[in-house]
């Protein structure tokens, strides 16, 4: 009998779904059948508001620990959750095409959230969030929100609050109808970037895993989605910001370059400094038509400076994400970036 893949996963509806259907595709690939193993997180236990407890990692300690100890043989994540230093012993092997980035705003009646009355409470923990809703409608209330995604439904559909803003991909990772007649509405990414690594999941594992699990985990990654997310998170560990900074970051590949709209926001008060730049790739070896995904088209461009050498993609979008960065901190980003 061969024996299966150990892969540990949150014990959320929502972590466990996703961390399903990686152990599918996987399964596929490694030719062994995978068994998810529940782990508990801090963010699981601790009810704290995220921007109290910093957020930073309280998804991912646990379960990296318990691949330390060898409890598991793999983990999934949203990446979005995930630090950006990654402990040396550990490798993120796979990082599969990302779904939809947006976030939704959910209402019991379908009213878009700039025309939400005076005085309507969204309810939402992300300091990135609530900025975006004071940009959005000025006139609304916010309210920390902990918990899944259910509880979170049900304090709109009972009427407790008027709105909360989810992230799409998550509500798709779902069976069935989650909203269960709410409304959903689609906030696009031009007006409402989103975290970095958003919409994507990092599959992590052992630097010294045995060569034919990194092998099958490397059947897993999209290069697309690699490319675009190491310049999200570039942008974030550049500015020296945590998971849980009032700040966005969004990339994508369009014809060989890659574009990064990236914005830091004050807490409460809509100012905001952004940055939209466009910059060449060049994947040395790549097809660059074989990268493009649907996008608007870019309306800008950077200097250049931080362009790639021809070599190494991943490189080029991690120089390129540290450049805009660098230029949001020019523009006095770290004014409205807390500090640990």
């Amino acid at each position: 009998m061969t024996t299966p893949l150990r892969l540990g996963t949150r014990r959320s509806a929502l972590a466990q779904a996703q961390s399903g259907q990686v152990a599918k595709a996987l399964e596929k690939v490694a030719g062994r059948p995978i068994e998810l193993v529940p782990i508990t997180s801090e963010g699981d236990t601790n009810r704290a508001s995220l921007s109290e407890i910093g957020g930073q990692g309280i998804f991912a300690t646990a379960l990296r620990d318990a691949l330390l100890r060898g409890e598991c043989d793999l983990l999934v994540h949203s990446l979005k959750d995930l630090p950006t230093q990654i402990p040396e012993r550990l490798t993120i092997a796979a990082i599969p095409a990302r779904a939809d980035a947006r976030d939704v705003a959910i209402t019991r009646e379908g009213i878009a959230l700039h025309d939400l009355k005076d005085g309507s409470t969204v309810g939402t923990g992300s300091p990135r969030r609530i900025a975006q809703v004071h940009v959005r409608n000025p006139r609304l209330h916010t309210a920390d929100l902990r918990g899944n995604v259910d509880s979170r439904l049900k304090r709109v559909a009972d009427g407790e609050l008027d709105a909360v803003i989810l992230a799409a991909a998550g509500l798709g990772r779902l069976d069935g109808d989650p909203l269960g007649g709410l409304t959903g509405e689609l906030l696009g990414l031009g007006e409402w970037p989103t975290a970095p690594g958003q919409g994507a999941l990092a599959v992590e594992t052992a630097a010294d895993a045995p060569a034919d699990l990194l092998a099958a985990l490397a059947e897993l990654d999209d290069e697309a989605t690699r490319i675009a997310v190491t310049a999200e998170r570039a942008v974030l560990e550049g500015l020296d910001a945590g998971c849980q900074a009032p700040m966005a970051a969004h990339a994508v590949i369009d014809r060989g370059h890659l574009r990064v709209r990236a914005v830091v926001y004050a807490p409460h008060d809509g100012w905001r400094i952004g940055l939209d730049v466009t910059e060449a790739l060049h994947p040395a070896g790549v097809d660059a038509g074989n990268l493009d995904e649907e996008y608007i088209h870019p309306n800008g461009s950077g200097n250049g400076a931080d362009s790639a050498d021809g070599a190494d993609p991943i490189g080029a979008a991690r120089r390129i994400g540290f450049s805009v960065a660098h230029r949001l901190l020019e523009r006095g980003a770290a004014d409205l970036l807390p500090r640990s």
